[in-house]
């Protein structure tokens, strides 16, 4: 394989993981995560993440003014329940996503388009420090300070994957990510921070089995790790704005022993959310983000848009109070 096209090759391959990953991952942008919910807490959200930009290569290849356009719907559930006497809870999600990728390569401009599964997530967080869990009634007597939790989250590679295509929406690998959030409360005034690394299984068929190579490639990517932090304020109960930032860094890719270090990964989004009550049983969150800084990869603006269904089981009359504050539309 030429040199060229093994670096354009490396490139796409970044592109795919930077625009098609799931929601829930490295971009995330995500308030409110380790809110505390009483136990017996159910929500459906039902989501749309739309990412429109250019794509940031910094010559690393001879790939020229490439954007991506990518569509995201998702539906997540969340169960929140007692491990060990301390609040915990689960999130399970799938998306679907539809893409148009599009470049110069070599001069000549190529597109392509995508449509099928993302990566299926699922994520468990329990309470460490600040939250115990309650029920319902408990729960209306009792006021957040500070909040200490660990989750982790895992992407199983259950996505649209063809081996013998560059861009996929699926990643033919399990990736993994330990986390520590901390969240503290004064009056109507909420600060979420968290950090935490992805870690990544091989995909032991990177573009192989088609014209250019023939063989199998297997392709390795770093760790990547992720700062996140939120300043939030409630206006009342479900009405809140919060502002956002994030940082992420690592990545790098490698293929069969050869590792193209052009595509590290040093980025940072900013946006802004706010989540309205519609019903007692339902609310709407909307998203905007952007990237602040973008070394390598997609230099997005990203509009989401949420629907979620809250009610706890074994309550006399559903309730959306706490709920529908907590992370289950992470769109992130």
């Amino acid at each position: 394989m030429p040199p060229s096209f093994m670096r354009a090759a490396l490139v796409f391959a970044s592109i795919a993981i930077t625009v098609g990953a799931p929601p829930l991952h490295a971009q995330d942008l995500a308030p409110r995560a380790y809110t505390i919910t009483p136990r017996g807490s159910n929500a459906f959200t039902l989501a749309n993440a739309y990412n429109d930009g250019p794509l940031q290569l910094e010559g690393a290849s001879p790939i020229e003014d490439a954007t991506a356009r990518l569509n995201a719907p998702s539906l997540t559930y969340y169960r929140a329940f007692s491990l060990f006497g301390r609040s915990a809870n689960v999130i399970a999600g799938v998306a679907y996503g539809v893409g148009d990728f599009e470049g110069s390569l070599f001069g000549e401009r190529q597109s392509t388009h995508r449509s099928g599964l993302f990566d299926s997530v699922a994520r468990v967080s329990v309470n460490l420090v600040g939250g115990p869990a309650m029920s319902l009634p408990e729960m209306r007597t009792w006021q957040q300070k500070t909040l200490l939790g660990f989750s982790l989250k895992v992407t199983a590679p259950t996505g649209q994957y063809d081996p013998t295509k560059l861009i996929n929406l699926g990643t033919n690998r399990w990736a993994f990510k330990p986390e520590l959030g901390l969240s503290r409360r004064w009056g109507n005034w909420l600060l979420d921070a968290y950090g935490g690394v992805w870690l990544y299984t091989e995909n032991p068929e990177f573009f192989s089995r088609n014209d250019y190579f023939p063989g199998v490639q297997a392709q390795t990517r770093d760790p990547v790790l992720v700062v996140e932090t939120h300043l939030s304020y409630d206006f009342r109960p479900r009405l809140w704005v919060s502002l956002d930032a994030n940082f992420w860094r690592g990545g790098t890719l490698t293929v069969n022993g050869v590792e193209s270090s052009a595509t590290l990964q040093e980025n940072s989004h900013v946006g802004m959310t706010a989540s309205f009550p519609v019903t007692r049983h339902q609310s709407v969150k909307l998203s905007y983000a952007w990237g602040a800084y973008i070394r390598f990869g997609g230099d997005f603006q990203v509009l989401s848009v949420a629907w979620q269904y809250s009610w706890i089981s074994g309550a006399s009359m559903p309730s959306t109070a706490r709920a529908s504050s907590h992370s289950s539309s992470r769109q992130e």
